[in-house]
């Protein structure tokens, strides 16, 4: 009887700067075996504890462009004057294998990640419980300047706009919850049919047998 495999998703979740984002995702990449970081590349400078090719893939404005113009980004973005993106191939080889990858972006990277391959993309968006907890979140962080909090903060409304294009909402009260949560979205958006490989041969298979 022929076996059932399983193609791998892209787990995307956004949120304003502040959110709790990245560390819902390094909760889960931390919990979860079968789902591994997608690392972009991206132009800023790194922060303090960061490190290259664990984080991000830091490079220069020239490198990205190349690489743009190239066509080598599954999906790429400007925020805050830096660009990000993801690079193309060790995303499909992944997938392909039926291995998950997760995305920490913007909405303008899940808008181009679903452009590219809206099947396999499943997108949570995640908002703080009020605007003051997503403030304080940025400045206990200690690692941008006031302006650079400013910008973040004006920024956020403008990413929250964005939250209805997502397959699920978070409101991230508690952290423990939320990660809770993206384990549940993950088990079941695994054993969705469509991404279940060999599943009509295993069928056909069993009809046979009755």
């Amino acid at each position: 009887m022929d076996e059932i495999g399983r193609r791998g998703l892209m787990l995307v979740l956004s949120s304003p700067s502040g959110a709790g984002k990245t560390t819902i995702a390094r909760r889960v990449l931390d919990e979860d075996a079968g789902i591994a970081p997608s690392i972009s590349h991206t132009t800023r400078e790194k922060r303090r504890g960061e490190v290259d090719g664990r984080d991000y893939h830091f490079v220069d404005k020239q490198t990205f462009t190349r690489m743009r113009d190239e066509k080598a980004f599954l999906e790429w973005a400007l925020v805050f004057d830096n660009f990000y993106g993801t690079t193309r191939a060790p995303v499909e080889h992944a997938l392909g294998d039926g291995r998950d990858v997760l995305f920490d972006v913007d909405w303008q990277g899940a808008d181009s990640l679903r452009e590219q391959a809206r099947g396999d993309v499943v997108s949570v968006f995640i908002l703080p419980p009020t605007a003051g907890a997503l403030e304080e979140r940025l400045r206990t962080r200690a690692q941008d300047s006031d302006d650079v909090v400013a910008r973040r903060m004006a920024g956020a409304s403008n990413e929250i706009q964005h939250w209805k294009d997502y397959d699920y909402v978070l409101v991230n009260f508690d952290v423990d919850r939320s990660v809770e949560a993206v384990h549940a979205i993950l088990a079941a958006e695994r054993l969705k049919r469509a991404r279940l490989t060999g599943l009509d041969g295993f069928v056909q298979g069993l009809l046979k047998q009755l």
